[in-house]
């Protein structure tokens, strides 16, 4: 019998020292934490000014590629956004919607400007040239390619959300048949966690 006790103490002891009793936080989306995702772009703002990811330290971010010209994911994608800041109250204002175009040729300024406004002020477009746009892209993991549509194209692209920590970490990854009470519970574990 005293053997035994030895030996649970033992376990407990060892449990404790590594961290086992600390139970990691569950998220509704993908666990990206410490992949090889970004880290930063700098990308122009609708007004030319070059912004990058670091300078949102502090807030949640999270960060979509698409295209003003999309029928579906991202008008779907972005109104989701500013009911998530919602259903966060007063801690959704640490919230900062990052929208990226995959498609510079048709995405001028002016109307990544308006179509980010239509759903939330506070949201920002960006985009850069071809070449910058693709390697932004490719260092987030994001796939796009042009599709010929008779005379026009449409853009295929990933369909994902990246959430940010406050301390510019990429931390999750939403998928778009989430709800937005999915996307805010994980923002409130992030918190809650200390992220």
């Amino acid at each position: 019998m005293r053997r035994y006790g030895i030996l649970s103490a033992g376990f407990l002891a060892l449990a404790l020292a590594t961290g086992c009793a600390r139970e990691k936080p569950r998220y509704n989306g993908i666990d990206v934490t410490g992949a090889a995702i970004g880290p930063d772009f700098r990308l122009l703002d609708p007004e030319g000014k070059w912004r990058s990811l670091s300078e949102f330290r502090g807030q949640y971010v999270m960060l979509f590629f698409g295209f003003t010209q999309c029928p579906d994911v991202c008008p779907t994608s972005l109104a989701r956004a500013a009911v998530v800041r919602n259903k966060l109250d007063a801690e959704g204002i640490r919230v900062q919607v990052v929208f990226v175009t995959v498609d510079p040729e048709r995405d001028t300024p002016q109307l990544l400007r308006e179509y980010t406004k239509a759903f939330d002020p506070s949201f920002l477009g960006l985009r850069g040239d071809p070449t910058l746009t693709r390697e932004t892209a490719a260092a987030f993991r994001i796939a796009y390619e042009k599709v010929p549509t008779g005379k026009s194209y449409t853009m295929n692209h990933t369909a994902l959300t990246y959430i940010f920590d406050k301390q510019g970490r990429p931390r999750l990854a939403m998928g778009h048949n989430q709800t937005p009470e999915q996307y805010a519970d994980d923002i409130r574990t992030l918190d809650r966690s200390g992220s």
